[in-house]
């Protein structure tokens, strides 16, 4: 066991850093077994509950893995990307339901913004040591967000909103600190936490948001940031009620050091008025950004926050990147103020398609979540053998895994390239296999 190499550290951080780089270097082999909690801690002279805490950084960020009493070894492919390893093979002649993208037919062209953008560009070439946001792109996100209740603050610009989250999340916090997320919740970023070498802490989540009594669990518990999508929540398309809100500032009110991080990937391609809880903690970010509705190769957000925070996440991007090309800030800009995107009709179209899956499949005895966004969230008791069973019929959809941590299972059907002659016949599919799998209900909350 381990050979010749010895592991070190006295904190959990430290520790898990000390097998990470082991098993980079090869120093530490796959399927090569880990030494016991208490074994390893009387060793480094330290708590059991620090090599415990150092063994579950690890899991997190997919190194090792835990057999039970048969204890932890290092994985055959380590990955800081486990998630994306859950995705669904589609074979040809498959619809594919799974990729949670919106629909190209909602998207705008973008030929004319950008040759606008590229004949400014020749006219004004931006150079070294330029501002690194477009003006006009400052102006009409500012304008938005001003709109919509999010308090005064600075604007960035970053290379899409999980670009933005990492920032913000490394701007404040430091290996082994802990952060709530939504479980169910973006699979990206519960992979994006872990490769951090931060924690997660898993807050469950209803049709208004986050459950306000697990928040403050966490908060109380010791996490130092709370994640938040305000509307169309991935997976399950949940947005943040007036009523919540209120619940949730009241919960941070009482946590005024939390980091708290707003995620409105939703924008224009949802009707429901945002409910921001940005301003109670003296740490704050709002991210939107132009991917759902405008498409995803633009990879560009938009981010606003409290000084220190977006002095931080900006003096860290120059040292990097620098910028995102003003050249696509630049026909974002256009797109925006030339109304390039009817939020209203994209969000009635998205929002057709939900409501006539959700209630095709209430029909047949299945329930399903889905008050906004692009997805519809199935409860489901045999995860695996749901989606087996609708890719045998001709249907991927993506198995709940991707997105949860403590939640029940799951399948996640994406909606946005759904025609109406097809929602009876995925609903009838939805529902043999659910039925065949045993049919998961919707939890409820107290």
């Amino acid at each position: 066991m381990l050979g010749e190499y010895r592991i070190s550290g006295r904190r959990a951080a430290e520790i898990s850093a000390s097998i990470e780089r082991a098993v980079g270097e090869g120093a530490l082999q796959p399927g090569e077994l880990l030494p016991p909690l208490r074994e390893l801690a009387e060793r480094l002279g330290v708590n059991p509950n620090t090599v415990a805490a150092a063994y579950r950084t690890l899991r997190e960020r997919g190194v090792i893995e835990t057999a039970g009493r048969r204890g932890s070894r290092v994985r055959p492919k380590p990955a800081t990307t486990a998630r994306d390893l859950m995705r669904v093979e589609v074979p040809p002649g498959v619809r594919d339901l799974s990729e949670g993208n919106p629909d190209p037919a909602l998207l705008p062209a973008l030929a004319g913004a950008f040759a606008a953008a590229a004949a400014q560009g020749d006219r004004e070439p931006v150079l070294y040591g330029q501002a690194p946001v477009e003006p006009e792109l400052a102006r009409l996100t500012r304008a938005g967000l001003d709109a919509d209740g999010v308090p005064d603050g600075p604007v960035a610009v970053t290379s899409g909103a999980l670009d933005a989250l990492e920032r913000v999340l490394m701007a404040h916090l430091k290996p082994g600190d802990a952060v709530a997320v939504e479980d169910p919740g973006w699979g990206s970023l519960l992979d994006l936490v872990p490769a951090l070498g931060l924690r997660t802490v898993p807050v469950g989540v209803d049709d208004e948001g986050p459950l306000p009594d697990d928040v403050r669990k966490a908060l109380a518990g010791g996490a130092r940031a709370l994640i938040v999508t305000d509307r169309a929540q991935n997976p399950t398309g949940a947005a943040l009620s007036a009523a919540r809100a209120g619940d949730l500032r009241s919960v941070l009110a009482g946590h005024p050091e939390t980091l708290l991080i707003e995620d409105d990937h939703g924008h224009h391609i949802v009707d429901i008025p945002l409910q921001p809880l940005a301003g109670v903690t003296h740490s704050w970010a709002f991210v939107r950004s132009a991917s759902k509705a405008y498409g995803p190769d633009l990879r560009l957000a938009v981010l606003t926050g409290d000084p220190v925070t977006l002095d931080r996440v900006r003096g860290r991007q120059r040292l990097g990147p620098g910028w995102v090309s003003r050249i696509v800030q630049r026909a974002v800009a256009r797109l925006w103020s030339e109304g390039a995107v009817d939020p209203v009709a994209v969000a009635g179209r998205y929002g057709r398609r939900r409501e006539a899956l959700i209630s095709a499949l209430a029909g047949r005895g299945v329930g399903a979540r889905g008050v906004s966004g692009l997805n519809v969230w199935v409860p489901v008791r045999d995860e695996t053998g749901a989606v087996a069973r609708l890719l045998h019929a001709g249907w991927a959809v993506a198995p709940g895994a991707r997105f949860r941590l403590r939640a029940e299972p799951g399948i996640r059907v994406t909606v946005s390239g759904l025609g109406e002659d097809e929602v009876g016949v995925v609903a009838e599919a939805i529902a043999a296999a659910v039925g065949s799998s045993g049919a998961g209900s919707l939890p409820t909350y107290v």
